[in-house]
C-alpha cells in the first residue's frame, strides 16, 4: 500500500492505495465519486474521462498513484460554485445532449477540454475531438450542439434530432 495525496474538485484528499489501484476505482470506491463511469475498462468509450493537471485522461488506464500531487477534477466539479449547472452542462441539458446519460460525464469533461484549447470550434473539429468518446443513444448530433452552444455560437439554425 502506497499513500497517495493530490487534490480533488478543489479538496485535499489523501488515502492509502495499492500499486495498481485505477484512478476510476479510486475516485469510485475511495472518494465515493461516482460520476466518472466505467466502460470498457480500455480506453476505447471516454465515459471516465478527468482532467488531470488540467489535461484530459482517461481513468480507467491511469493508476491513482501516478496522480500523486496532481489537481484532479471530475464531472463533479465541473458545476458553477453555487451548485447550478456550468455552462457545458447546462447546454447539454437545454440541447438534449444526452438520453441514458451513461456518457455524458466523459462527454462533459472532453467538451470542457475541448473549449478550453478552442473556444470556438466549428461542428467539424468538434466531431473530430469527440473521437475516442462513445454514444449509443444519441447519434452525436445534439451533443455536437450542445458543444458549440455552450461554445456561445449560435445554434438556432441547428435542427435537432
Amino acid at each position: 500500500m502506497t499513500k497517495v495525496t493530490m487534490t480533488v474538485n478543489g479538496k485535499a484528499v489523501s488515502k492509502e492505495v495499492s500499486g495498481n489501484t485505477l484512478m476510476t476505482e479510486f475516485l469510485r470506491d475511495e472518494l465515493h465519486l461516482t460520476g466518472t463511469h466505467v466502460g470498457c475498462d480500455t480506453s476505447q468509450c471516454g465515459a471516465c474521462v478527468i482532467h488531470v493537471d488540467g489535461q484530459s485522461v482517461k481513468a480507467c488506464t491511469m493508476f491513482a498513484g501516478e496522480a500523486e500531487g496532481a489537481s484532479v477534477t471530475t464531472i463533479e466539479g465541473m458545476a458553477n460554485a453555487d451548485g447550478s449547472l456550468s455552462v457545458i452542462q447546462q447546454a447539454f441539458q437545454d440541447h438534449h445532449g444526452l438520453q441514458c446519460g451513461f456518457c455524458t460525464p466523459g462527454m462533459v469533461m472532453t467538451a470542457a477540454a475541448l473549449l478550453k484549447e478552442n473556444p470556438k470550434p466549428s461542428e467539424h473539429e468538434v466531431r473530430d475531438y469527440l473521437e475516442g468518446n462513445i454514444c449509443r443513444c444519441t447519434g452525436y448530433h445534439n451533443i455536437v450542439k450542445a458543444i458549440l452552444a455552450a461554445s456561445g455560437q449560435d445554434v438556432s439554425g441547428i435542427a435537432a434530432e
